[in-house]
C-alpha cells in the first residue's frame, strides 16, 4: 500500500499496487469502555472486499507454509510451521492480538530485495502465531531475518488487549532481512499513520517502551543516510524522507483522525516534557507548505473515544479545513466530496492535486478491530467489518472466535471481476455508486441507515456477551462459539437484506434526479386521490458556487438576454 511521492512522481508510482490505507490506534486508557481499538481501511482499486479466516491447527513435524505475496498472488517460497497455529480472522487473532499496516514506500533501492515474508504475508502469519502485542513484534523480526523480507517500508499498528505499538520496518535491500523500530504509544493517548513513515528519534534504552533492531542505526551510516550522534537519529527522516506527497496525501489524514478526536487542539508528552498546540498550527505541515513542522506522534484525545466515534473517524472528508473537497465547484451539484484518479492534473503548465481523505472511493473493506480485556480471550475480541467507502458503509461485528465467516463477507463469494447477489462488497458498491450520483441526497438517509444498524449491532453485542459468558462459565466452549458465530451470521444476514430493500427505494425515490414527494408516514403523494400517478417532484436548488463555475466557463453563451 504505497504512499505517492513528491508530485513529479506520482505518475509513475500509480502502478497497480498505488494502494494507501489509514490506521488509528486508541489505547486501553484513551477508549470510553477500557478498550484497546485500532481501524484500518485496506483501499486499493484492487482489492476485494471479504474477510480472510484460518482456524486454529495442530501441525505435523516438518510442516511447511507455502506463502502467497498478499498484492501480487504470486507465490514467494516455503517456510517452516510450527506444532500449532492460532485462530486468524482477518487481522485479528484468538488472543485479541491486533496487526494492521500502512505501506510508506521509503527508499526505492530497497524495494523487492528478495526473501519470502511480503508484509501482508507477515501480518497474518504473525497473527497465528503470537499471542501478545510485544510476541509480535519479537515474531515479525525473527521472521523476517530467518526468510527475507522483500516489501517495501511499512508502518504496522501492533495492539492487544493491554497495550498498542506503532513498528515501522524497511527491507535491508538484499534478502538478508528488514531493519526496524517499534514504540509503545503511551496509555490515554492516540497515534495514527497513512502511508508516511512516523517515528522519528526514539529512546535506545528503554525497551519497556521502544524496541529496535540492533542495526536500524548503523545501517542507515553505511548507506550515507544519517551521519550524527546516536541519539539524534530519526527513523523517518533516514529511510522515508519527508516530501509534498507524503505530507498532502498521507501525514494530512493522520492529522485529520487527531484534529477531529482532539477538538482541534493537540496535547502530547515526549522526551521533553508535555506539549500543547493547536490543530491549526499543523495545517501548513499538513497541506505540504512547511515539510519542517512535523507532528507529534502522539496526541491525547479530548474525551475518552467511542467505539461510533472512531468509526465515524474514518468517514472523514476533510470537512470543517481547507482541504473540504465538498465545498469547491468540483464537488458538482451535489457536493460530492471526492474526486476520481488520477490524484494530480495540469492546466496551463501548472500542476494541481485532488486531496486524499481518509475516506474514499476505492477501499476494498474497513475494520475496527476491538480488544477487551475485561473478558476472556474467548469472547473479548470482536472485528467490526465494512466493505466499500467508509463514508457509506455499516460495520458488522464479528467475534474472533467465531467458527465461520458470514457468507455476505466470505471469501469466494464473489471477486472484482465475478458479481455476486450474496455479496457485502457488491450490494454496499451498488447502493454506493448511486450515493455518489445524488450525494447531498443520499449520504444523509445512508448516514441514519447505518446509525441505525449500529444501534442494532451493539444491542445484539450486549446480549451475545451476557449469553456467551454464561455458557463458559458453564464450561460449554462449543456452544458458545457456536452461538457467537449465529449472532454474527444474522447481523450480517439482516444487513445485506436491508441495503437490497435500499437500493430499490433510492432507484425509485431519486429517479432522473428528481425527489419524489412523500407524506408524513413516509408514504408517496399521488396526484389525485386514487391516481397512481405520483404528485409533481421535488427539484432542489442547485448548488450556487457550481452555478458560478458554469458561468465563469460558459456564462457567455448560456446568458439569457
Amino acid at each position: 500500500m504505497k504512499k505517492l511521492y513528491a508530485l513529479v512522481l506520482l505518475a509513475t508510482l500509480c502502478t497497480i499496487h498505488s494502494f494507501a490505507c489509514t490506521n488509528v490506534i486508541v489505547t486501553k486508557g484513551a477508549s470510553a469502555d477500557g478498550s484497546v481499538m485500532v481501524t484500518y481501511a485496506a483501499d486499493s482499486h484492487q482489492l476485494y472486499g471479504c474477510l480472510d479466516f484460518n482456524p486454529a491447527k495442530v501441525w505435523k513435524e516438518g510442516a511447511m507454509l507455502k506463502v502467497i505475496n498478499w498484492d501480487e498472488g504470486n507465490y514467494m517460497g516455503e517456510i517452516s510451521q510450527p506444532g500449532r497455529t492460532f485462530q486468524q480472522v482477518g487481522n485479528m487473532n484468538q488472543y485479541q492480538l491486533i496487526i494492521t499496516e500502512t505501506t510508506f514506500g521509503g527508499r526505492e533501492e530497497l524495494w523487492h530485495g528478495g526473501g519470502v515474508m511480503d508484509y501482508g504475508s507477515l501480518i497474518f502469519i504473525t497473527l497465528q502465531r503470537a499471542r501478545t502485542a510485544r510476541e509480535a513484534i519479537a515474531t515479525m523480526d525473527a521472521l523476517t531475518q530467518q526468510y527475507g523480507y522483500p516489501s517495501e517500508g511499512e508502518s504496522f499498528s501492533i495492539a492487544d488487549k493491554n497495550e498498542a505499538w506503532i513498528m515501522e520496518m524497511v527491507s535491508k535491500g538484499d534478502g538478508s532481512g528488514s531493519v526496524w523500530v517499534a514504540r509503545r504509544i503511551p496509555d490515554g493517548y492516540i497515534c495514527a499513520h497513512a502511508n508516511q513513515a512516523r517515528i522519528s528519534t526514539f529512546p535506545l534504552d528503554n525497551p519497556e517502551e521502544c524496541l529496535y533492531s540492533p542495526d536500524v542505526i548503523s545501517f542507515a551510516r553505511e548507506k550515507g543516510w544519517f551521519n550524527g550522534e546516536d541519539s539524534n537519529f530519526s527513523f523517518c527522516d533516514a529511510y522515508n524522507p519527508i516530501d509534498f506527497g507524503g505530507a498532502r496525501f498521507c501525514d494530512s489524514r493522520a492529522w485529520a483522525a487527531f484534529n477531529i478526536l482532539c477538538d482541534g487542539k493537540f496535547e502530547w508528552t515526549d522526551q521533553d516534557g508535555t506539549h500543547t498546540a493547536a490543530a491549526a498550527d499543523y495545517l501548513d505541515y499538513a497541506m505540504g507548505h512547511n515539510l519542517q513542522h512535523r507532528m507529534p506522534l502522539w496526541v491525547k484525545p479530548a474525551r475518552k473515544v467511542t467505539l461510533p466515534a472512531l468509526a465515524d473517524v474514518m468517514r472523514d472528508h476533510f470537512e470543517g479545513t481547507p482541504m473540504d473537497m465538498s465545498q469547491d465547484v468540483g464537488a458538482g451539484c451535489n457536493s460530492l466530496p471526492y474526486r476520481w484518479r488520477p490524484m494530480e492534473f495540469e492546466v496551463d503548465g501548472k500542476k494541481y492535486v485532488h486531496e486524499r481523505a481518509i475516506a474514499t472511493q476505492q477501499t476494498g473493506y474497513w475494520i475496527l478491530c476491538q480488544a477487551r480485556g475485561w473478558l476472556p480471550d474467548e469472547l473479548g475480541g470482536i472485528i467490526w467489518f465494512g466493505v466499500d467507502d467508509a463514508a457509506t458503509s455499516a460495520l458488522t461485528p464479528v467475534y474472533t472466535n467465531v467458527n465461520a465467516i458470514p457468507v455476505p463477507f466470505a471469501k469466494g463469494n464473489g471477486s472484482l471481476t465475478e458479481y455476486s447477489d450474496t455479496s457485502a462488497f457488491w450490494q454496499f458498491n451498488k447502493v454506493t455508486h448511486f450515493a455518489y450520483l445524488f450525494y447531498d441526497r443520499v449520504a444523509p438517509e445512508l448516514r441514519r441507515e447505518i446509525e441505525e444498524y449500529q444501534d442494532l449491532c451493539t444491542k445484539s453485542v450486549a446480549e451475545t456477551d451476557a449469553a456467551v459468558l454464561k455458557l463458559l462459565e458453564k464450561g460449554n466452549r462449543r456452544k458458545a462459539v457456536r452461538l457467537m458465530t449465529e449472532a454474527t451470521s444474522n447481523l450480517a444476514t439482516h444487513l445485506i437484506v436491508r441495503w437490497k430493500q435500499l437500493e430499490k427505494e433510492m432507484l425509485v425515490n431519486y429517479m432522473d434526479g428528481n425527489i419524489k414527494v412523500t407524506d408524513s408516514d413516509g408514504r408517496y403523494k399521488m396526484n389525485t386521490e386514487g391516481s397512481d400517478i405520483p404528485a409533481s417532484p421535488k427539484h432542489p436548488a442547485q448548488r450556487e458556487r457550481w452555478l458560478r463555475g458554469i458561468v465563469n466557463d460558459h456564462g457567455t453563451t448560456l446568458e439569457v438576454k
